[in-house]
């Protein structure tokens, strides 16, 4: 089975993870933009990040036989500073333009403030003018209440549609998102959003359509091969192939194809080691 990987951040993972996805099927990701941990206090920061995941994250996968592709935005939790949200946004020009970058984000909120509302829309009317799909990031604390907020931001700005998805639902807010238009996201992450068993529970109650999951792996106690780990127990939940099959590839290939850009090769031959230049 070939595995999109839709939404991972392989910006802090090492090259061993990389093997193990390819050992696990995956074949092709996207890395949406990611918080480094600190607030960044220049726009050249986010700028310079940028380059990083669009340029030698795509050479680093290919090492490894995975075709990479980026989101780009300012996220969620570096939007109350609503000057610099401005001056980043107004050089992303280059970076909305690259080959490689296949998205708007991830966008939405973190604490829910009026200045993230502010980015949230601008990054919307990017995405809109651009034609690019737009990845939302439900919050962490109040999720039900962002979500809730998120589907009238998005109703607001024209949105509500499958160019957008609203990710890391829980059962607290599957609901609301299913009744919308967008995409919803599910992310298989310990702990703090789901497990491969809630998955399969959500999956049974609404469906396989319009659903994306995902692994995130950040800097948390996550997996890179959360995707494939939640196929195989699937699977054995008794789920059929052909919705195993929309959940680790079609959907997530409906909702990237909507950009020109997004042509994952599938075929990609991991190299060997002895040949990596640094």
């Amino acid at each position: 089975m070939i595995i999109i990987e839709p939404h991972i951040h392989m910006y802090s993972r090492t090259t061993d993870d990389y093997q193990a996805m390819y050992a696990a099927g995956i074949r092709a990701c996207v890395e949406p933009s990611l918080w480094l941990g600190e607030l960044r206090r220049y726009a050249g920061s986010f700028w310079d990040y940028f380059r990083v995941v669009l340029n030698y994250e795509t050479v680093r996968a290919r090492r490894f036989g995975i075709d990479h592709y980026a989101a780009l935005a300012v996220s969620p939790k570096e939007c109350d500073d609503a000057k610099l949200v401005d001056e980043v946004l107004a050089g992303m020009g280059e970076y909305y333009d690259h080959e490689r970058c296949v998205a708007v984000g991830e966008i939405g909120y973190n604490l829910i403030t009026p200045n993230e509302e502010l980015a949230f829309e601008k990054h919307l009317a990017i995405a809109k003018a651009r034609n690019l799909p737009a990845i939302i990031h439900s919050p962490h604390t109040n999720k039900r209440k962002g979500v809730q907020r998120i589907i009238e931001v998005l109703r607001a700005n024209g949105m509500d549609s499958p160019q957008s998805i609203i990710d890391h639902n829980t059962e607290d807010t599957i609901e609301l998102s299913h009744a919308t238009n967008c995409y919803c996201g599910m992310t298989v992450y310990p702990y703090s959003k789901l497990s491969p068993q809630r998955v399969s529970a959500m999956i049974r109650q609404y469906g396989s359509e319009r659903i994306i999951v995902n692994g995130s792996a950040d800097w948390g106690i996550s997996s890179p091969v959360a995707l494939a780990t939640t196929a195989e127990f699937m699977k054995k939940d008794g789920h059929g192939p052909e919705a195993i099959q929309r959940l680790v590839f079609d959907n997530a290939m409906k909702f990237y194809s909507q950009t020109p850009r997004w042509k994952p090769d599938f075929n990609i031959q991991p190299q060997d080691p002895k040949e990596f230049q640094r």
